[in-house]
């Protein structure tokens, strides 16, 4: 079973580069959508609400063939990991945009109108009032998102990108050793959710802690 690390570190070398690459593109698109779903603009909220709608309301393989596969055909071309990094993290976004929505509207009107007492502009009110607090109620959900979607990069496998899973089920082929190989890509996926999970947990606890001196210290 240790003759099968070097291709399973391959793999996981690009598990790793997606799953980065996606959770930062993810985080972008549900702060951004999960504001706009808060805007005052009917036109802004509209396009958050189509774009959550679209990614959660269609399967994210199928998104991932349309970007790899279907886009070419009109000229736009992306490689195998640029589409992953894409589909996966705008699909995690959606998810994460109402994660955002919920946190955002959890926060008491009083503290609203707590900062308008204070002269804060809107993006001050927003920056140092309202997402500090907002933050706390983001964390656990959002661990939970992540560690999904390192779950979802083995579908990059199906567009010959060499990741964990391909790198596994290429062993599989060659040795048709299944329970040997597939027994250490259980292993990883778990060891890799449980980093997270923890890492997801000091954060959530960093932040409850900053809470107890009145903000994000």
């Amino acid at each position: 079973m240790i003759d099968y690390l070097p291709a399973l570190a391959s793999g996981l070398k690009i598990t790793l580069m997606l799953t980065l690459g996606a959770m930062g593109v993810a985080c972008a698109a549900a702060v951004t959508a999960g504001l706009a779903r808060h805007s005052s603009q009917a036109m802004v909220r509209a396009l958050a609400w189509a774009y959550v709608e679209l990614f959660r309301g269609t399967s994210a393989l199928v998104q991932l063939f349309w970007v790899y596969f279907a886009l070419p055909l009109v000229g736009i071309r992306f490689d195998a990991i640029t589409a992953g990094i894409l589909v996966l993290g705008l699909n995690s976004g959606a998810y994460g945009a109402e994660v955002v929505r919920g946190a955002l509207a959890a926060v008491p009107r009083e503290q609203y109108q707590a900062a308008r007492a204070l002269n804060l502009s809107s993006k001050q009110t927003l920056l140092t009032v309202i997402l500090p607090q907002a933050a706390i109620a983001m964390v656990p959900p959002a661990g939970n998102l992540a560690i999904e979607l390192l779950k979802n990069t083995a579908l990059v496998s199906l567009i010959t990108l060499g990741d964990l899973t391909f790198q596994a089920q290429t062993l599989r082929a060659a040795t048709l050793q299944s329970g040997a190989v597939f027994a250490w890509l259980l292993a990883i996926y778990f060891l890799l959710a449980q980093l997270m999970r923890f890492g997801f947990r000091r954060l959530e606890l960093r932040l409850a802690h900053g809470r107890d001196y009145g903000g994000i210290s």
